[in-house]
């Protein structure tokens, strides 16, 4: 993952839950292992769900991740040592009874699969897992995706407007044969210059998250990054910049994985399900509030961001472009239908009948009867949460 993610446009979208909580029924009170004390409202996970639901997420804080620290946002505890956000679980500002940790990924845990981390510490009981990771890794470390904070990647191709007038496409910068940085094993390339959107001798592995060659190379370089930060940061941030950048999402190029999905060990499916009948409509919930007030959420982003210290930056201002940017490109928003978080199964076989051969080629060993249901379930979605416009 990048040393930034971005999001990009700006829009309003009125936001408001499909199907509302009852009022707190305070059923019983409990006390949860972080020491708060207070009556269980009328979603109760105390029962079916472990004491701490500890998330390991792909990333530093950020707000893709705003729905997750937007279940802690009452009572957050930040661990600079853990690089990890703690505390009570509420959903609609209603407690549940239980804990939530969300761990931090990218740097926090050396670059480490999030994959490889559900399986080496078992007490993770859901990561943030991209669909094609999941098909990589379906041998050696299976899960299963339960819920999709995200309806589309917003993994993009980013280029200079003023020195390209005319590409409007990832697919126009193969005529300007425009060098394409990138980091080195990403599938998204493969499938880009695979199926000749780019040209090989074009592309190039050598990105390193920072803007010095983009910079350096004055406009005639692309890029790769995520329209969530990337804009913002480049137009506001990078000094030697400081103008648009314009980009294309690499969904809208044809590799529409999804992005950061809440996954669960594939082994570890039924034994969760009691938890998880419960625990995803919690998330679907906490998406659409985040969505429609997300400065708690993003205040407990940015103050563990600045406690982590790990050289990621990210201010109120980066937070406050990603919502906006991710609701004006349609990165956020409901699935197939009128709910939050589901997954278009023909969407995932797409993904999957791309990949195989890509992972293949490289001697990637992936399970042989690998299916979309395998690697995406919508058994735990409620149909009756979503956005309305």
């Amino acid at each position: 993952m990048t040393a930034w993610w971005s999001r990009a446009g700006a829009a309003a979208l009125a936001i408001a839950a499909v199907g509302s909580l009852a009022a707190c029924s305070s059923s019983s009170d409990s006390t949860a292992a972080s020491g708060f004390t207070g009556p269980i409202g009328s979603v109760n996970l105390k029962d079916v769900c472990p004491a701490k639901i500890v998330v390991q997420s792909g990333w530093n804080p950020e707000s893709e991740f705003g729905f997750l620290y937007n279940l802690v946002s009452a009572h957050p505890k930040i661990d600079a040592g853990s690089k990890s956000v703690s505390g009570p679980l509420f959903s609609h500002g209603e407690y549940t009874g239980v804990d939530i940790e969300i761990r931090a990924g990218g740097p926090a845990i050396g670059f480490q699969p999030v994959m490889s981390r559900m399986y080496q510490d078992h007490d993770i009981m859901l990561g943030s897992v991209d669909t094609e990771q999941a098909v990589s890794t379906s041998s050696s470390a299976p899960v299963t995706s339960v819920f999709a904070p995200m309806v589309k990647s917003p993994q993009m191709i980013m280029w200079d407007p003023a020195t390209y007038p005319q590409v409007k496409t990832i697919a126009d910068l193969k005529a300007t044969k425009a060098k394409v940085l990138y980091f080195q094993g990403e599938a998204y390339m493969d499938y880009l210059t695979g199926s000749g959107i780019l040209d090989k001798g074009q592309v190039d592995s050598s990105y390193d998250g920072t803007p010095s060659y983009f910079v350096a190379a004055g406009g005639k370089a692309a890029q790769q990054g995520f329209s969530s930060t990337e804009p913002y940061v480049y137009e506001h941030q990078v000094q030697a910049w400081n103008k648009p950048v314009a980009y294309q999402l690499v969904a809208d190029a044809g590799f529409p994985t999804y992005k950061s999905t809440v996954a669960v060990r594939t082994g570890d499916l039924a034994s969760e399900s009691a938890c998880l009948k419960k625990l995803v409509p919690v998330l679907q919930r906490s998406q659409v509030d985040f969505l429609g007030s997300p400065d708690a959420a993003n205040k407990v982003i940015v103050d563990a961001v600045s406690a982590y210290n790990t050289g990621w930056a990210y201010d109120d201002d980066n937070a406050k472009f990603a919502v906006k940017s991710m609701l004006a490109d349609g990165i956020v928003g409901n699935g197939t239908g009128s709910a939050i978080g589901d997954f278009d199964q023909a969407r995932v076989a797409k993904i999957l009948d791309i990949t195989k051969p890509i992972f293949a080629s490289g001697g990637v060993s992936m399970a042989g009867t690998l299916t979309p249901a395998v690697l995406a379930t919508n058994e735990f979605i409620d149909p009756a949460i979503g956005l309305t416009k």
